[in-house]
């Protein structure tokens, strides 16, 4: 096989100009709300001095997320996706401009802040299910893998790069700026999805790829996942891990008591994160094709445990760094 065809796939961004477009669009705005995640996480610390606070921002985008999210999945297969996803982008730019001025105009209330991170994640969890069908919907079905393969390249790219880059907007220009830049980002990646096609909500006798005709819901994912021991058990295992051990609401703290409370070594905590999940993710084929998964899941979940005990233990910023990194999975932080 040729070294060109091993790499990643950019058939939809040659032959397809919207895709193109929302895919640019989208990278901008992962970057801006990397970024912001960073800002709020140093100034959620400067205000309070709390770990209970900086932890508060999970449940100030999680229940959002959790229970509009379900919300979002019903309102894309009742109306046009474009538009929902328009006016969903357009609330996540109002709550960005929303935190740039409060940050410009002093603000020393946590609990707007808060309420402003519920309101951005709100909006993001309505449009993200339609959004997620854009692929299927601007290529065809030959690009469709590579397409979503692209955007997950963005995704752990913004990943990596946003809370490096957050570190250097916070300690140069303070909170206004980075969270200018997340309200210019979302813009952007609004621009790019008011010149998409009209894409209205499947109708009731819409055909199942498989060649069937849709009638229904597809069975529930819950169902599906407790059916299988491995799939309920790599749940429990990990909701125990991230609900336990995920040290993301103690990053300013630590930051602060053993860095020098520098942001630019928050944003490169978060950025050690990313490196890790990408790390997981190249090597995730050998994981796969082993036979004991739950085995897997446990040793994965100890290193994650050791990982993070030297984390806590760590005085040299490499060794902090590389714990994290060590720590790390392929999936998404708070």
């Amino acid at each position: 096989m040729a070294l060109r065809e091993r790499l990643v796939d950019v058939r939809p961004l040659r032959g397809s100009r919207p895709f193109r477009a929302l895919w640019a669009g989208s990278v901008l705005a992962s970057i801006g709300q990397r970024i912001a995640v960073v800002a709020v996480l140093q100034q959620v610390w400067e205000l309070t001095r709390s770990p209970l606070w900086t932890g508060a921002i999970g449940l100030a985008t999680g229940v959002p997320l959790l229970v509009l999210g379900l919300v979002g999945g019903s309102l894309a297969d009742a109306v046009d996706r474009r538009s929902l996803v328009r006016a969903a982008t357009g609330g996540q730019a109002l709550a960005a401009l929303g935190l740039m001025v409060q940050a410009a105009a002093g603000n020393r209330s946590v609990t707007l802040l808060l309420a402003l991170v519920a309101a951005g994640a709100g909006c993001s969890a309505l449009g993200a299910p339609a959004r997620r069908t854009f692929p299927t919907r601007l290529l065809p079905a030959d690009q469709v893998a590579a397409g979503l393969a692209l955007q997950n390249v963005a995704f752990q790219a913004s990943m990596l790069v946003g809370p490096a880059a957050a570190g250097l907007v916070l300690a140069r220009w303070h909170y206004p700026a980075a969270y200018a830049i997340q309200a210019l980002t979302t813009v952007a990646s609004m621009i790019a999805v008011i010149r998409l096609p009209a894409m209205p909500a499947p109708g009731r006798g819409d055909r199942h790829p498989a060649g069937r005709e849709r009638r229904g819901p597809p069975p529930g994912g819950w169902l599906i996942a407790f059916r299988h021991p491995i799939l309920w058990g790599s749940f429990g295992v990990d909701l125990a891990a991230t609900v336990l051990a995920m040290p993301i609401a103690l990053f300013p703290m630590v930051n602060e008591l053993r860095f020098g409370g520098d942001p630019r070594t928050l944003g490169l905590f978060l950025s050690a994160v990313a490196v890790g999940g990408l790390g997981a993710g190249l090597f995730s084929g050998t994981v796969t094709r082993l036979r004991r998964g739950g085995l897997a899941q446990l040793a994965a979940a100890t290193v994650w445990g050791l990982a993070l005990a030297g984390f806590g233990l760590a005085e040299p910023l490499w060794l902090a760094l590389s714990c994290l990194a060590a720590a790390a999975r392929p999936t998404p932080w708070p």
